[in-house]
């Protein structure tokens, strides 16, 4: 584990990253923080956020920040913590909802990761794979999703995307 880097992890829906990248750091001997930017808009996102906190076992200490990411980082990797970031998706969603700016906030996490302490897991959602959104609104998420995996990407030493639960290290080695 000490010699584990930042390393970004992505994939489509049920894909299996989320679980793979809680793998990274299950065998750590360090404190855990689960960094979750989930907010609960409905019942099915409540439902999700509480089975995946049954799904996590108690050695993950877990916080909500739906947009205030590269803050949480620095005080939880200042503690010695490994730090999973679940998920850049949602964290951009909450970026566009509160009418933030992107790109800044995006280029301000890749200045982080790039000088950041060893043991961050983020996860993201390649959504570029599939059909052309039908709205505006929906072009300009899913090209701001590709150019914030891209920037991220760009910044750790390692990239690795998981289809059906199977991982394909892009940057970097296993």
């Amino acid at each position: 584990m000490s010699s584990m880097m930042p390393i970004l992890v992505l994939g489509g829906a049920r894909s299996g990253k989320s679980a793979f990248a809680e793998q990274l750091l299950r065998e750590s001997n360090v404190e855990r923080t689960y960094l979750a930017t989930a907010t609960a808009g409905d019942d099915e996102m409540k439902a999700r956020i509480a089975h995946h906190r049954l799904a996590r076992c108690e050695k993950w200490h877990t916080i909500e920040e739906p947009l205030a990411i590269v803050e949480a980082l620095r005080r939880e990797t200042g503690k010695g913590h490994a730090v999973l970031v679940d998920c850049l998706t949602l964290w951009l969603s909450n970026l566009f909802m509160d009418a933030r700016n992107v790109e800044l906030e995006i280029e301000q996490l890749a200045l982080f990761l790039q000088e950041a302490p060893r043991n961050i897991v983020l996860v993201s959602n390649e959504i570029g794979l599939g059909l052309v959104p039908e709205t505006k609104l929906g072009r300009d998420f899913r090209d701001a999703q590709g150019r914030l995996n891209q920037r991220i990407a760009a910044a750790v030493p390692r990239v690795v995307f998981v289809a059906a639960g199977l991982p394909l290290y892009l940057k970097g080695s296993a």
